[in-house]
């Protein structure tokens, strides 16, 4: 494909012309949209419905003052969180709160767990493993030796699989059926993880709740505009071969499954990383066809984040900042929720992305011709 236009704006850039970026919108707005509109989209407009559905089930949900009590007084001394791909990154937010907090946290894939970290697997340990579906083989292996955790915590969409039956503590998504790639699926887990954090730190889980329920509505209006966000996108993807997806702290946790979810919804090369390490090595790559997708993060990172957009810019590439203030154009500016739940709204603008990217293909975003929802094949 030819490269795209040098006097078309950067979305989210700096000094990016907004009319021209109206006039665009409103002129891919105006034609037909070639979007296949599957499963997978049904899916991504349904979670507002899941995230009111994942917070009604945890408020039915018991105290979790007993394990808070046995984390207190040391007869549980560390917190193992473990899973596989979008289920892994969701946890890196409760890692981060629970180390904070003074909370000895490990963050362990759970293919990586089973092989060599047999040294966590003791009786005062606390593993808190994730899986949407309950059964991906990592899962279904490591819970053969549950009996070696002090307790287990599990967090899954379905109630009777092997994790929904066998652990001690069980927290539902209540996120429904799901296709094919993660998204209701994915938000419901950082909504729940977000209100386990609250209970395990001393925080208020009540707070945390009426935080997501907030946050739902919020979540409804951005996914309301969907066409008039893929519509600013597919003038921007002209020419794209590579997409990088880039964040720090709790963003590093959108970063991932952006990259992830990316690669399986449009079958292009997309990779999630932090924006330090993205500087080492893959600057390199910066260029009419790469579009570097950053989060801008808290007020701890967001100069550093914003002035590495800046740089992809500066290098003749194509960066656009997602961030919550209006500047970065509507389909990257996100919507208002506490701070605490921003990787929930981050997810929006990638999932924007992955159809207008497969909508520029001709394809149907989230299709899967190779992969299955569930991996039971180690």
């Amino acid at each position: 494909m030819p490269d795209p236009d040098p006097n078309t704006p950067r979305p989210g850039s700096a000094g990016a012309d907004r009319t021209a970026a109206t006039s665009a919108a409103t002129k891919a707005a105006s034609a037909p949209l070639p979007v296949v509109e599957g499963p997978y989209l049904r899916d991504i407009l349904d979670q507002p419905a899941a995230l009111h559905r994942a917070a009604r089930g945890l408020r039915d949900v018991p105290s979790l003052a007993g394990l808070k009590r046995k984390l207190a007084d040391g007869a549980l001394r560390r917190v193992v969180l473990t899973g596989m791909g979008s289920s892994l990154y969701a946890l890196y937010p409760l890692h981060l709160a629970l180390s904070r907090h003074g909370t000895d946290s490990f963050w362990v894939e759970t293919s990586e767990l089973l092989l060599g970290f047999e040294t966590l697997c003791r009786p005062d340990t606390l593993l808190v493993a994730v899986s949407q579906s309950g059964e991906s083989v990592e899962i279904v292996n490591l819970l053969s030796r549950a009996a070696a955790f002090g307790h287990v915590l599990g967090v899954t969409n379905r109630e009777n699989s092997p994790l929904g039956l066998h652990a001690g503590t069980r927290l539902l998504l209540h996120a429904g059926a799901e296709a094919t790639v993660a998204c209701k699926s994915y938000v419901t887990t950082l909504a729940v993880l977000h209100w386990l954090g609250a209970g395990l730190c001393g925080d208020d889980p009540a707070k945390a709740l009426g935080d997501l329920e907030a946050a739902t509505p919020a979540v409804a209006d951005y996914l309301d505009r969907w066409r008039e966000h893929v519509a600013e996108l597919i003038p921007w993807t002209e020419g794209i071969q590579s997409v990088f997806v880039t964040g720090r702290g709790e963003s590093l946790a959108t970063a991932g499954t952006a990259g992830l979810i990316l690669k399986e919804s449009t079958r292009r090369h997309a990779e999630g990383m932090s924006g330090a390490a993205f500087r080492h090595g893959p600057l390199e790559m910066a260029g009419p066809r790469a579009l570097v997708l950053v989060y801008a993060g808290d007020e701890r990172v967001s100069r550093l984040n914003r002035r590495l957009a800046e740089d992809v810019n500066r290098h003749g590439g194509r960066a656009a900042v997602v961030a919550d203030d209006v500047a970065s154009g509507p389909v990257f500016t996100l919507p208002p929720t506490a701070p605490a739940l921003r990787p929930i709204t981050e997810i929006l603008p990638a999932q924007m992305l992955s159809i207008a990217l497969a909508a520029r293909d001709g394809r149907e975003a989230g299709r899967f011709e190779r992969a299955s929802k569930i991996t039971t094949t180690e």
